[in-house]
């Protein structure tokens, strides 16, 4: 049993006569008898009637015509489903920092639908931090990811993408906030918000201190730079991260860092090890070459 005898007998079944099937079908009478004949054979049980020139489903005919139509239909509905992904359409799955997700992504991805007018274009989009955005994308859970740049070890491709500055908040009623730039080392002596080691910024702070020799005094930690903006601004202490519009409307001040001088990139990583489909290599590379950093 194959295809084409499947198709054969479909037609046949609607148009009920060998001769008009076969022109329907582009091929000879006898060919189609053959297809038939060969087919009824593999089933063991006759699919039409023929009374001179009428023919007619039997009754398994019938029971079976029902299930070739619906396998053909799911068949055909897969290789047009295919065909729109080799031609660039289809799902995106974007995982990005939470923080990237208020400006920088979304006028990323609306950019590029403008570009891309007609075409089926989906994307999906999942927020969290590095780590966790880098196990999606190791469990294919994501085909890209906006976040800071990942370890070595686990040889995915990121390129720097975009940055942000890395500023210390402090509470308005806090010591520091009398000033408007200031030294890392002036925040040595006073508690602090810190990231947690799922955090792609731990990294970053870490080396910061690195640069001053010191070590910061940590009193809380976590992963979300948001959450760590809101308890700086309720008196928890103080903390270096990047810097985002929310802030402007929280009760901090905000410092620029004098030294060490640092600017916070973030990247698009991919696993180059899978296989991307058409539609995100392109959006991929519209990235890649839009110069956004």
């Amino acid at each position: 049993m194959n295809l084409p005898q499947l198709r054969y007998f479909v037609e046949l079944a609607h148009t009920q006569h060998f001769t008009r099937a076969a022109e329907r079908l582009c091929i000879t009478q006898p060919s189609l008898s053959h297809a038939i004949t060969q087919l009824e054979n593999e089933l063991g049980v006759p699919l039409f009637e023929r009374t001179g020139r009428a023919t007619a489903l039997t009754r398994y005919g019938e029971q079976f015509l029902s299930c070739v139509q619906q396998t053909l239909t799911t068949l055909d509905e897969g290789v047009d489903a295919l065909q729109r992904v080799a031609r660039g359409e289809g799902l995106i799955r974007l995982g990005l920092l939470r923080t990237l997700g208020v400006e920088f992504v979304p006028g990323l991805v609306a950019r590029y639908l403008r570009e891309n007018p007609g075409q089926d274009l989906r994307f999906t989009f999942h927020t969290g931090v590095t780590q966790k955005l880098l196990d999606g994308l190791m469990e294919k859970r994501f085909d890209l990811a906006f976040c800071s740049k990942p370890p070595a070890a686990l040889q995915l491709t990121a390129v720097p993408v975009g940055r942000q500055d890395v500023v210390l908040i402090v509470p308005r009623n806090h010591p520091l906030a009398k000033f408007q730039t200031i030294d890392l080392s002036a925040a040595l002596p006073y508690p602090q918000v810190y990231f947690s080691k799922d955090s792609g910024m731990r990294d970053v702070v870490d080396g910061l201190f690195a640069q001053i020799g010191g070590t910061p005094q940590i009193a809380y930690e976590t992963e979300e730079d948001q959450v760590i903006a809101g308890l700086v601004a309720q008196g928890f202490g103080i903390s270096v991260v990047p810097y985002m519009e929310m802030l402007l409307r929280l009760d901090v001040k905000i410092l620029q860092i004098s030294r060490p001088v640092l600017e916070r990139n973030f990247y698009l990583v991919s696993n180059d090890k899978i296989y991307l489909p058409p539609a995100v290599r392109n959006f991929q590379q519209f990235v890649l070459k839009g110069g956004y950093l």
